[in-house]
C-alpha cells in the first residue's frame, strides 16, 4: 500500500470511529475550524486528497499533528513513528469499526426479515470492506 493510501486509510477510520462512537460524522469545515484553533490552515482540495490517497503525501508533522490531537489520538498515530503505539491504535480503531460493522448487519437482518443467508453474508463483506474508497466528507 502506497503512503498516500496509508494515510488515507488512517483519516478515514478515524471519521468512522467518530460515527461508531455514536456522534455524527466530522464535516470538513468542522476539522477546518479545529485545526485553524491549533493555528493551521487545511484546504478543502488538501484534505480531498489526504482522505482519498490521490495526489502527493502530506508529511507536514504541524499538521498531522494538528489532526491527531482533533482526534483525541496519539500524534504518533498520524505521523507513523516507529514503536508499537500506531499498531495499537490503529487495532482499537479497528476494533470499534468492526463493532459498527456488527450492529450495522444485526440491524440489517431485524429488518429485512427473510433474506437468504447468501444475500445476508454479501452485505455483510460490503460493510467489512476498508472504506479509503469512500469520498470526502461533506
Amino acid at each position: 500500500m502506497s503512503p498516500q493510501l496509508e494515510l488515507a486509510r488512517k483519516l478515514n477510520l478515524l471519521l468512522d470511529v467518530v460515527v461508531a462512537e455514536g456522534n455524527t460524522p466530522y464535516t470538513f469545515r468542522q476539522i477546518e475550524a479545529g485545526l485553524k484553533e491549533r493555528g493551521l490552515t487545511l484546504s478543502r482540495a488538501r484534505w480531498a486528497y489526504m482522505i482519498t490517497g490521490d495526489g502527493p503525501l502530506v508529511t507536514d508533522p504541524a499538521l498531522l499533528t494538528g489532526i491527531a490531537e482533533f482526534f483525541r489520538i496519539p500524534p504518533e498515530y498520524m505521523l507513523g513513528a516507529a514503536g508499537d503505539l500506531p499498531d495499537r491504535v490503529d487495532a482499537q480503531l479497528e476494533f470499534v469499526k468492526s463493532l459498527r460493522v456488527a450492529r450495522v448487519v444485526s440491524f440489517a437482518a431485524r429488518m429485512l426479515g427473510d433474506v437468504s443467508p447468501e444475500t445476508l453474508r454479501s452485505i455483510t463483506q460490503l460493510l467489512q470492506e476498508d472504506g479509503t474508497e469512500a469520498g470526502p466528507p461533506a
